[in-house]
């Protein structure tokens, strides 16, 4: 889709307008209602002016010859009360379908956004920032909505009062009407002109509305490291930076595309001059009454009414169309691959976990994991270490299917995971990563999220397996403790027990624990390095660790080196080698003596 406006303008707007019109479809009875309601309003304010200019020939002929024919005086100035108070029931019928239809739309879109980012792969959020995405479904989407209430119905009734007051022009002076129309193409080069300029920058607009959402985003995420490095004021600098680019996009747009309605306005003006000037002309030569050239200045003031608003709304339509191109450039933003169809209903199964010559690199032709095979019994517990970018976290990712192997394969139970539905085989796996996932509701909840509908005591019993239900019980709300999104005001280590117990509920066949006590405390992280040998008992586990204290009681542990297993071994088996793990071993814990006087290097 073309964003560049210098001779594309057309090519950046009209698709993403005619896709959002498209989506009205569903919604068409209640936009032929609307238009149906529309025809009605226009009809009776085009009939209301041509009533009104026989009741001034009435008036005229009554003063001149002294005879007043009040009785028809009456009847019409009735007939002009009817008609608007009619008019004002179709514009009140033609707002609520409207309304509804917008409303319909708008519930159908986030709904299709909603979907869409959960088919979205995990390189698109890593490709995107948040603030970015944040923007397009919720800024974007409002911005949507609220041109689209605004131009269905005035443009609508624009365009309708804009024909209508026309024929009644030709139909009392096709002289003046021609005198009207010349306004017309002279409005419309105007506009075609003003939005060449403008499009590009409302497009502008509401990208540095996302990259403005951004750095809002990250800057609350990372306010205490923020203040703790003293770098308020650089923080402070590039929301300024980013603020003022986008106050420079917002009113060049607004400028831009502002120009059109004062325009129209001064165009709309010279036409009532000529026409005012050469209708007198008119009734002086008596071709025209004074109530016909009175009804005509009203045509003509309804017919470039419209004009000015279309004009008007150029600034609304063009934003609606930018907003619309993001909207639809995350809806048309490339998903996870289908899943196979002869075994979209089949269970993952349980078994061996056979890594068989994997290679994947998150970036082409840098591959994070080389020749990787590996094979891991059921029931037995592997521990990968290693240092930051070894590939340790890659590898449980590739597991669960966040990421496609780019050559190679993966089994469990003799099956290949890409022939297992992605739900499906995640339904084997608890997890409990290294940066805790909260969110907003209570503590009790945030257990529950592992099994829902698990019962009270179940909840309890996780709770007390991951050492958690004391510190719950000593809050005032204990277990109804609301929580806010992130799990403030919680500590990371309070965070990570919560994760832990939530683990310890879903009792999944298969566990992977990633750096699961790097936030707790020592004696905390003994408690839970026993809870966790509990719950590991007749499962397959993937241990992923910096603290290789953790890790001492694996059946299998792998040294990643550059995407590579180094060395692989029991605990005991590799310190004998006194290679690699040895020295990184002996490296955390030198220095470190217990109470019997050994150091923890040589337990």
């Amino acid at each position: 889709m073309t964003t560049a406006l210098s001779g594309g303008a057309a090519e950046s707007f009209w698709p993403p307008a005619r896709r959002l019109l498209s989506l009205l479809h569903p919604f068409r009875w209640r936009m032929l209602g609307a238009v149906a309601a529309t025809c009605g309003f226009a009809g009776l304010n085009v009939m209301a002016p041509n009533y009104l200019g026989k009741a001034t020939d009435i008036v005229v002929s009554g003063f001149y010859s002294g005879v007043f024919e009040g009785q028809r005086l009456g009847n019409l100035l009735a007939a002009v009360v009817v008609m608007y108070l009619g008019a004002s029931v179709f514009n009140w019928i033609q707002g609520k379908l409207t309304a509804s239809s917008v409303h319909g739309l708008m519930y159908s879109l986030r709904a299709a956004v909603e979907e869409k980012l959960h088919r979205l792969p995990s390189t698109y959020f890593q490709e995107k920032s948040r603030g970015d995405v944040l923007s397009r479904v919720t800024n974007d989407i409002d911005n949507i909505a609220q041109a689209l209430s605004q131009v269905l119905t005035q443009l609508i009734m624009s365009v309708l009062m804009l024909c209508g007051a026309l024929a009644m022009m030709l139909w009392i002076s096709p002289l003046l009407a021609v005198i009207a129309l010349i306004s017309v193409p002279v409005s419309t080069l105007v506009t075609v002109l003003v939005a060449r300029k403008s499009q590009a920058q409302f497009a502008r607009q509401w990208t540095e509305t996302g990259e403005l959402n951004a750095h809002v985003e990250e800057f609350i995420t990372g306010h205490e490291v923020i203040k703790a490095f003293g770098h308020q004021e650089q923080a402070a600098a590039v929301f300024r930076a980013s603020n003022d680019r986008l106050a420079r996009a917002s009113a060049r747009a607004q400028y831009s595309s502002g120009l059109v309605q004062p325009l129209m306005i001064l165009i709309a003006n010279l036409n009532y001059i000529a026409v005012a000037v050469v209708g007198a002309f008119q009734v002086t030569l008596g071709s025209m009454t004074i109530g016909g050239i009175q009804a005509f200045i009203q045509f003509s003031r309804l017919f470039t009414q419209p004009v000015s608003q279309i004009g008007g709304m150029l600034n609304v339509i063009q934003s609606c169309a930018a907003s619309a191109r993001r909207v639809f450039e995350l809806l048309d933003a490339e998903e996870i691959p289908a899943e196979p169809e002869v075994a979209r209903h089949r269970a993952g199964p349980d078994g061996r976990i056979v890594f068989d010559d994997v290679t994947f690199g998150y970036v082409r032709n840098a591959p994070v994991i080389r020749g990787l095979s590996l094979a891991v019994e059921p029931g037995r517990t592997v521990a990968i270490v290693g240092h930051t970018g070894a590939g340790k976290t890659t590898i449980v990712n590739l597991l669960m299917r966040f990421y496609e192997p780019d050559s190679g394969r993966i089994t469990i139970g003799g099956t290949d995971i890409a022939a297992i539905p992605r739900d499906a085989l995640r339904e084997r796996f608890g997890v409990v990563l290294q940066d805790a996932w909260l969110f907003a509701g209570t503590i009790r909840e945030n257990i529950e999220y592992g099994r829902p509908g698990a019962t009270d005591a179940e909840i309890t019993a996780a709770a007390e397996a991951s050492h958690l239900d004391h510190f719950v019980r000593s809050l005032p709300a204990g277990y109804d403790t609301v929580l806010d999104s992130g799990g403030d005001p919680l500590s990371q280590g309070q965070r990570q027990l919560i994760a832990i117990a939530r683990a310890q509920l879903a009792d999944r066949s298969v566990l992977i624990l990633d750096e699961a006590t790097s936030s707790v405390d020592s004696r905390t992280e003994v408690l839970i390095r026993q809870a966790m040998e509990r719950l590991r008992q007749g499962k397959t586990s993937f241990v992923i660790a910096h603290r290789l204290s953790t890790v001492r009681d694996a059946d299998l542990i792998l040294l990643m080196d550059n995407g590579r297993i180094a060395e692989q071994g029991t605990h005991g088996s590799l310190l004998a080698v006194n290679g690699r793990y040895a020295q990184l071993y002996k490296a955390q814990f030198a220095g470190r003596t217990g109470r019997t006087g050994t150091t923890e290097a040589g337990r």
